[in-house]
């Protein structure tokens, strides 16, 4: 391996104290485990002298470091919503959409915000993310999955950036256990992903606090849940109101994409669904096919934190002919559903407003999207988790 400069001057620079294995592993003998190397426990400041950790990742493999990255390079929001859950924000210099991310959960933590005025877009009018941009920006540490970026970087852009500038440090495909290609690649949830963020920056005990939250939140609600035959059917859809379909979501599927609605464990309304029932646009179901599965709820995916025409669309089905007659329609049971895009705390509030959604006589009534939950009937603790981002209390 060459030494890390930055490839004019010869002098060394903030990457140098950043050592790093192959981008892509050839297997996954290491992924799934982290080591920390020199260090005993979680300690905030990070390592010191020639004190050095590992952490392991699918499908990049083992990166090493012998300090905490200063600068890290985004793309995907729930990259972003880790890092923030952590305290880390500061430390991104990049996003996709910057102007696009929803801060509205952040508004309700006390001390937390994140600011993405000034981060460079990777997308405007068209993809910008190209070897030249992670040069100019000189980050220490790239939170982008290679595999996901196969189309725009090959393996020698890959190493050659590792090797210049920064290691690659993601695992996208978790979302849906979408990965089709032909690299082996391992799957976390959305908690066990939070814990190797926590690694690469050394603050283990928030990512264990927060862990926490999370299953003390679940343990009440599944404690309040009536059985499996009582539990109301949903579907989860986006509408394409220019074509009156439906492209249907798996309520219940895998990944962290499903996040917030898989845990509450109701009955997917669209699970025995066939092609049949498909129109002419591919997997998406006809306005007749819907009302066939007739569902007692319908949450349109993604449209809480993004609201746009094709949300109206979906709220205006009351005047649709033949959507009027759907059960959930009737029942004035439609709701904009939370992003699969979704990291921590996008998590933790998307779980509670879906809890409130599917089940409002349990968890009280859903909030309007520029509404936040009174305080007598949140689901969890808004200052205790601002507390832990904040890393002023880790209990």
């Amino acid at each position: 391996m060459s030494d890390d400069t930055d490839g004019t001057t010869g002098e060394p620079t903030r990457r140098d104290t950043l050592k790093y294995g192959g981008a892509l592993a050839a297997g996954t003998a290491l992924a799934g485990c982290s080591e920390l190397v020199g260090r005993d426990g979680d300690s905030e400041p990070g390592p010191t002298g020639d004190e050095t950790y590992s952490v392991t990742i699918s499908p990049v493999g083992t990166v090493e470091f012998d300090s905490i990255p200063e600068a890290a390079v985004l793309y995907d929001p729930q990259v972003a919503d880790h890092l923030v859950a952590l305290g880390q924000q500061d430390r991104i210099v990049s996003l996709g959409f910057p102007d696009r991310y929803y801060t509205g959960f952040y508004d309700e933590l006390p001390g937390v915000e994140f600011d993405t005025g000034d981060l460079t877009a990777f997308y405007t009018d068209q993809l910008t993310l190209d070897k030249e941009i992670l040069y100019e920006l000189d980050a220490d540490i790239h939170h982008l999955d290679p595999l996901r970026w196969e189309g725009t970087f090959d393996d020698a852009d890959i190493e050659e950036l590792e090797q210049n500038v920064a290691p690659f440090f993601c695992n996208r495909f978790s979302r849906a256990h979408g990965y089709q290609g032909d690299r082996s690649y391992e799957y976390y949830t959305l908690w066990e992903l939070l814990d190797k963020y926590a690694q690469v920056y050394q603050v283990q005990s928030r990512s264990q606090a927060l862990i926490r939250v999370r299953e003390e939140m679940l343990e009440t609600i599944r404690a309040e849940l009536p059985p499996q035959e009582e539990r109301p059917s949903v579907a989860l859809v986006v509408y394409n109101h220019d074509e009156d379909t439906f492209g249907p979501y798996r309520l219940n599927g895998p990944g962290f994409g499903k996040a917030h609605t898989r845990p509450l464990g109701a009955n997917d309304a669209l699970a025995e669904g066939t092609k049949s029932y498909a129109s002419d646009y591919g997997n998406n179901y006809s306005m007749e096919a819907m009302l066939e599965f007739d569902p007692d709820v319908m949450i349109h995916s993604f449209d809480w934190t993004n609201v746009r025409e094709r949300t109206e669309a979906f709220f205006d089905l009351g005047d649709h002919p033949v959507g009027g007659e759907i059960t959930a329609v009737q029942n004035g049971r439609l709701y904009a559903g939370g992003s699969a895009l979704q990291g921590p705390i996008f998590n933790l509030f998307q779980v509670e407003l879906s809890a409130k959604q599917i089940y409002p006589d349990l968890f009280g009534q859903p909030p309007a999207p520029d509404e936040s939950v009174p305080e007598s009937e949140r689901l969890f603790d808004r200052g205790r988790v601002a507390d832990i981002i904040n890393g002023d209390s880790e209990q």
